[in-house]
């Protein structure tokens, strides 16, 4: 499939929020509990050091990311990152995409570490990603990660030099 990725504008927010929120229901790779509105997702997307949209050849958003330090003050090379594709385009290669352009930005913006803090143990497709990737696991955590079914899962922090 091919996409173009951009720095997120305001009038992406509702398409954005559609994504994003799809990724917060289903409950199996974001913390977040909580939905986000259009305009709280305008303020959140613009608040990040970058959010970069993928744009389907139909002109419609069909994936995001988020990068934004991972730490403050000595740790603040570090950054951290989040990555939602909508369900009806998974599959295609627009997360790697996403992932790489994340990558060029971090370094853009001079971090010197991109790291994941709670790979779900269960995300198969994300962790197969990041070893591809080239990322590192750090370990696991052991029931660091509430399904929705209250049952707790592993989470696998996972990090990359961006030097």
């Amino acid at each position: 499939m091919n996409i173009t990725i951009r720095e997120y504008e305001s009038r992406d927010a509702l398409q954005a929020a559609e994504i994003w929120n799809e990724v917060v229901r289903d409950g199996t790779a974001f913390p977040q509990e909580d939905e986000l509105s259009e305009g709280e997702a305008d303020s959140f997307f613009l608040s990040q050091s970058s959010t970069g949209v993928a744009i389907g050849e139909d002109g419609r958003i069909c994936g995001l990311y988020i990068l934004h330090p991972n730490n403050i003050g000595r740790c603040s090379h570090i950054c951290n990152a989040s990555y939602a594709v909508a369900s009806d385009k998974r599959g295609c290669g627009i997360g790697r995409e996403l992932v790489l352009a994340c990558i060029d930005k971090a370094k853009q913006l001079r971090f010197g570490v991109l790291q994941f803090n709670a790979v779900v143990a269960t995300n198969t497709a994300a962790l197969s990603l990041y070893a591809s990737l080239g990322f590192t696991r750090l370990g696991v955590i052991p029931k660091g990660f509430r399904m929705p079914n209250g049952a707790y899962e592993d989470i696998i922090p996972h990090y990359i030099s961006l030097s």
